[in-house]
């Protein structure tokens, strides 16, 4: 089972860069970086409600589940 993050996606519909979400959420380029990449092992909850804030979207929008 794997959690896909879907950030890029979302990120392309709202046409927004990465970086300038970085900045309106208050994280680091580089930790934005790693959960779009699907490196990050987890996300605080406060994280995912300011990124779905800024981008106008839902959690599920952002997160799948996919069997292996």
């Amino acid at each position: 089972m794997a959690i896909i993050v879907n950030l890029d996606v979302v990120l392309a519909k709202n046409k927004m860069r990465s970086n300038d979400l970085a900045k309106l959420i208050g994280i680091t380029e580089q930790n934005l970086s790693i959960l779009k990449t699907g490196k990050a092992k987890a996300i605080k909850l406060t994280t995912l409600n300011s990124i779905c804030k800024h981008l106008n979207c839902q959690p599920g929008d952002l997160l799948e589940f996919k069997e292996d």
